[in-house]
């Protein structure tokens, strides 16, 4: 988990990270967003939105091992929901989920 980790701490630094739901479901409708990660410990009713939203636009959404409180100790703003809108940092999670556990991808 510390190299999802470490690449989303870069991603953010890079600027090209959107934490939150508000930020992500604009990335997602503004085809900005290449990938969504949601954290272990989202709502039932974040989780449906966020799918319906990744659907929508064709985004993959992968699931991270990682509560809130994680996320938010490690990239300093607690979330539950986030966009990666680069397309590099986005291959290289996916690439890193499917290491750690199969089938991480929530759809």
């Amino acid at each position: 988990m510390n190299d999802i980790m470490g690449l989303l701490t870069m991603c953010r630094r890079a600027g090209r990270l959107c934490l939150g739901m508000d930020m992500t479901k604009d990335a997602c409708n503004s085809k900005e967003a290449r990938a969504v990660l949601v954290a272990s410990d989202i709502s039932e009713k974040t989780l449906k939105e966020v799918k319906y939203v990744c659907m929508k636009n064709d985004v993959i959404l992968l699931a991270l091992d990682e509560d809130m409180d994680g996320v938010g100790y490690r990239l300093g703003k607690r979330a539950g929901v986030m966009a990666v809108c680069d397309k590099g940092f986005a291959k290289k999670a996916a690439e890193l989920l499917r290491e750690i556990a199969n089938d991480t991808e929530i759809m």
